[in-house]
């Protein structure tokens, strides 16, 4: 079959191609008489139903389904053919010939750009490490004590850290406003939950105490209502609590799931999973870095099609991103079509890099490496055998982790070729960074 290819744009091509009507014809009758063999109609045996009203049901239907068929396989036939890297879906439209015997076909589509790497000596980023020592460990203790507090009444005027149950009623040029006015409301003092304003009218009050003062509302408050007024409070305070923390003990070691209460072993695993929270979170940071830097490393033309579907893509995760979240997206604006094209055309072209670097220098995924990183996460559950054989048993779970150790692959290899300022984080500064 000949085939004629046309170079119209930058990655755009054009390829007329044909297919022959008389095996198109042979391959319909062939796909009639085996439906043959079972359809039924009314009146009729199944195999008996006549062929001419067998054709005159199903003709165009299996004509359309083998014509498409073929197209498709010429398609196929003639990519392989020119060597072509298709990037998309084609669009594939019908052509008249100049004979009879043959139907003709335009497929227009885009090819994959060439891409020449630069010299990854010239990019530069910055590697982050952070130390975990027994001052993080101490933190991190503090912290999961205070998440088992328990509150106990106190007789003595509210401080920062004090639970307070509060009565309140607020108004503005002497009218109640809606959400202004609660009975047995609880909130920790310091916490930021309540406007500094409103914290500072109840810090130093008792239980049993009536208290008015203002509360000014932000410019950027959430109500417009509100927004950049004043309202006068009156609150009365029902109770105060002060908080009671666990004493770091073998109870509450046995808490934290050490079934002998052991307390050096509590540390262990308290550090244990810090190293492992620190580890995922610095390499995040690290591939960040490495994806900013490699991204600039080819400069090339992007397939249309590539990048249409990568933002359709993004269109539809931030879609269902809103449904998770409890949002009807018909209560919302239509997002406009090149909302996330900035986006997906920086995806398209890291994708395409990534996948050069892979290819040039060998960066696959090895077995080895793919057991480890699945190990590596099975260490964060109670049956890491279990995580093992659950990720080994779908092909699909390990091209998911295949994908990773890549990832992880080519930014180890940014890291080790490009000129890397090393920078040692603060734990504090890391953890804050989310």
């Amino acid at each position: 079959m000949a085939t004629q290819l046309e170079t119209t744009g930058a990655l755009e091509r054009k390829l007329a191609m044909t297919v022959p009507v008389a095996e198109i014809n042979r391959q319909v009758v062939d796909r009639l008489r085996k439906l043959s063999r079972n359809v039924k109609m009314p009146g009729f045996r199944p195999g008996k139903v006549p062929m001419k009203m067998i054709e005159q049901s199903y003709g165009p239907q299996v004509h359309a389904e083998v014509l498409g068929d073929a197209v498709s396989r010429a398609f196929s036939d003639a990519v392989d053919e020119h060597k072509l890297r298709v990037a998309g879906q084609p669009t594939i439209e019908p052509r008249e010939t100049a004979a009879d015997h043959e139907l003709g076909f335009t497929a227009t589509f885009e090819i994959y750009p060439e891409i020449a790497l630069g010299d990854p000596g010239t990019i530069e980023l910055e590697r982050v490490s952070c130390r975990v020592g027994d001052a993080e460990v101490d933190k991190t203790i503090e912290i999961l004590r205070k998440q088992r507090v328990t509150w106990a009444e106190a007789d003595r005027a509210a401080q920062d850290g004090d639970r307070v149950t509060i009565d309140f009623v607020g108004t503005i040029d002497g009218v109640a406003f809606a959400g202004g006015s609660a009975t047995d409301f609880p909130f920790v003092l310091g916490e930021g939950r309540m406007l500094p304003d409103f914290e500072t009218g109840v810090r130093g009050a008792g239980a049993g105490e009536r208290k008015t003062f203002p509360v000014s509302f932000p410019s950027e408050y959430g109500s417009v209502e509100l927004a950049g007024k004043t309202a006068q409070f009156e609150v009365t305070v029902k109770k105060v609590e002060a908080p009671q923390l666990p004493q770091v003990d073998e109870a509450f070691a046995r808490q934290l799931g050490v079934a002998d209460g052991d307390l050096a072993k509590m540390r262990s695993d308290v550090r244990a999973n810090l190293e492992r929270e620190v580890g995922q979170r610095v390499r995040a940071r690290n591939k960040g870095a490495a994806m900013d830097a490699l991204s600039k490393l080819a400069t090339f033309e992007l397939p249309k099609a590539l990048v249409d579907a990568e933002g359709k893509a993004l269109g539809e995760r931030a879609i269902e991103d809103l449904k998770q979240r409890g949002m009807d997206p018909k209560n919302l604006p239509a997002i406009p079509p090149d909302t996330f094209r900035e986006q997906a055309e920086r995806r398209v072209r890291l994708g395409l890099i990534l996948a050069e670097i892979v290819r040039v220098h060998g960066l696959q995924a090895k077995p080895d490496q793919i057991r480890k990183q699945i190990e590596e996460f099975a260490q964060a559950y109670e049956n890491p055998g279990e995580v093992v054989r659950y990720y080994f048993s779908d092909r699909n779970r390990l091209a998911e982790v295949e994908a990773i150790v890549v990832e992880q692959n080519v930014v180890d290899w940014a890291l080790a070729k490009g000129k890397a300022t090393e920078r040692e984080l603060a734990f504090d500064e890391l953890m804050a960074a989310g």
